[in-house]
């Protein structure tokens, strides 16, 4: 741990603390981040549950549920980054997915999963209510270190997904057989199920019960919301500018076909998976290079950003190989290979999944760099290179080498692929030179 310095005198410059070495700063970034990841990617599996039972009832069924997530998810990350006004952003989001079969039909997505997906987003939507509270509650208590609680609440949240969804998309033990609308009922229940155990900690903790979180959760200040938007909105944005580039894949895919959509879940279910670990990563990022921010610590906060970076890697190298290597083992636990139907919807999330496999790297290296420089308090740069990155690099080549260059689902994923390793590269080069553009020394705000 870092010692602060005394108060430097005015106009001089403060008297640097001591760093950690970096093995020490390894064993802190890993003390703080491992619960993140693993609740990330506890997190991740209620909805990598619903993309497995759905592809045991064929590409179809898994190709409209990925269409109609394209767009739920996206308002939901999206959501997430000013999420302390969680009911008001709820309430303004719920339109426009609740109106997805003509945002999708405009788009020129096929009628029959443009129906299906009408379907399904039309129970799931209910989900995001509870979901945006669970995410106020959840940030609430991580913030006075209550983390195991949100890692049993999450882990347990798996396990009620995992049994409403085997019940009512396939009908066991006599309930009906709901299909689609069986994932999107078991996704809003479970988002409920959740959100009640983590209010009751929440209100009831001896600790916590002080704050009056719960009652004043229904007394709105509404004048801080303005401040609240400010710090949210960049994070919001930045966000969505890389979750929309996914979100336009989807329907790049959709003109090719309903074999393509549903690969392309596929691949996606299992990128965002290996993600979760870096996303863990990242926001211990953020909290070990704030700390060295506040300390005035130059040494701190590169140690910080670049430990980050090589766990984030490293890990990410791993997953790299495992995707290169064995890709139709992977597919193969959504779709059955013995199944002559699934044959080219295999063929397809396999080439994509090699793909992935390539800008694994860079995936983690945008995640975790943006992250270190949140912790600077450097958040409006990062957005504007998000959104060159992702809008004019990754979705042009996206289209370019997808259509008019005939790569079809290949070259839409080299887009994807393109997007990530221009965000990823630039980001890593801002936080080298954070000394020459004056990050690393401002008065922390």
């Amino acid at each position: 741990m870092s010692i602060p310095s005394a108060a430097p005198t005015p106009g001089a410059a403060p008297s640097l603390p001591v760093a950690l070495s970096w093995g020490a700063e390894f064993g802190a970034l890993f003390k703080l981040g491992w619960p993140l990841m693993v609740a990330q990617l506890a997190q991740i599996s209620l909805g990598a549950t619903d993309v497995v039972m759905l592809g045991w009832l064929g590409p179809k069924f898994l190709a409209a549920a990925a269409l109609a997530n394209a767009l739920f998810i996206a308002m939901q990350i999206f959501g997430m980054g000013i999420v302390w006004a969680a009911t008001l952003v709820a309430l303004l989001l719920a339109p426009m997915i609740w109106n997805i079969a003509p945002i999708y039909s405009a788009l020129g997505q096929e009628p029959e999963l443009v129906a299906m997906a009408d379907r399904f987003i039309h129970f799931v939507i209910w989900a995001i209510f509870p979901a945006f509270q669970i995410v106020v509650f959840r940030s609430f208590l991580s913030a006075h270190g209550a983390t195991r609680v949100i890692l049993l609440i999450t882990v347990a949240g798996f396990f009620v997904n995992v049994f409403l969804d085997w019940l009512l998309i396939f009908g066991n033990w006599g309930f009906p057989r709901l299909g689609l609308a069986g994932a999107g009922v078991a996704t809003t229940c479970t988002s409920f199920a959740m959100l009640v155990p983590t209010v009751a900690y929440t209100a009831r903790h001896r600790r916590l019960r002080r704050y009056h979180a719960v009652h004043n959760f229904f007394r709105p200040a509404w004048p801080r919301f303005r401040g609240l938007f400010r710090i949210g909105l960049p994070i919001g944005v930045m966000r969505l500018a890389e979750v929309l580039l996914f979100t336009s894949a989807a329907l790049l895919q959709g003109w090719l076909g309903q074999d393509e959509v549903a690969a392309h879940a596929i691949a996606l279910q299992l990128a965002s998976i290996s993600f979760m670990v870096p996303l863990g990563i990242s926001q211990a990022a953020t909290v070990r290079v704030g700390l060295a921010y506040g300390e005035h610590d130059r040494e701190g906060i590169r140690r910080a950003g670049w430990m980050a970076l090589l766990v984030t890697l490293l890990f990410m190298a791993a997953t790299a190989i495992a995707f290169l290597v064995a890709p139709r083992v992977f597919v193969g636990l959504f779709l059955d290979p013995a199944n002559p139907v699934n044959t080219h919807a295999i063929s397809l999330a396999t080439s994509y999944l090699i793909v992935a496999g390539f800008f694994q790297l860079f995936d983690g290296t945008q995640v975790t760099m943006s992250a270190a420089l949140r912790g600077l308090s450097d958040t409006k740069m990062p957005l504007l290179i998000a959104l060159i990155g992702y809008w004019l690099v990754g979705f042009p080549v996206s289209y370019l080498f997808g259509f008019p260059l005939g790569l079809r689902g290949v070259g839409i994923w080299m887009g994807l692929a393109a997007g990530l390793a221009a965000v990823g590269l630039v980001l890593t080069v801002r936080f080298a030179l954070g000394d020459r553009l004056d990050l690393t020394w401002r008065t922390p705000v």
